[in-house]
């Protein structure tokens, strides 16, 4: 179950055109949770910070969630995270955070794929990094 998740992953980073490089550790606690993390390099110099603690059984849930994307010196992009540090928004405990972790905005759960498609169009779209 979690090793089916794990290649899944790791296969959605390996086919992303814009990923330069990647290091990416995983730990299998169960059969069915695991953990994720390590760092995604693009090939314009930014990257992504990612943090997956997560549950296949009965469906693939999240417990612990984190994509920070940065450009190259550093500045923050954009983060998303489920921290529950910011309960009055709708959408607790997701949220995102645009150039500042001080402030957040409601956001959708949102998944590694939906991460790297609005990186791609950050990149070759608008040529912010």
């Amino acid at each position: 179950m979690i090793e089916g998740y794990f290649r899944q992953m790791g296969e959605l980073i390996a086919n992303t055109g814009i990923v330069h490089s990647s290091t990416i550790s995983y730990d299998k606690r169960s059969a069915h949770v695991g953990f994720i993390r390590g760092t995604v390099y693009f090939v314009d110099g930014s990257l992504l910070h990612l943090r997956e603690f997560v549950n296949m059984q009965p469906d693939a849930e999240r417990y612990m969630y984190v994509y920070h994307y940065q450009r190259r010196d550093g500045t923050l992009v954009f983060r998303y995270d489920n921290s529950p540090h910011f309960p009055a928004l709708s959408t607790y405990p997701h949220h995102r955070h645009d150039r500042s972790l001080l402030q957040a905005a409601p956001a959708d759960l949102p998944d590694l794929k939906a991460v790297l498609v609005e990186i791609q169009r950050l990149i070759i779209g608008h040529g912010i990094c």
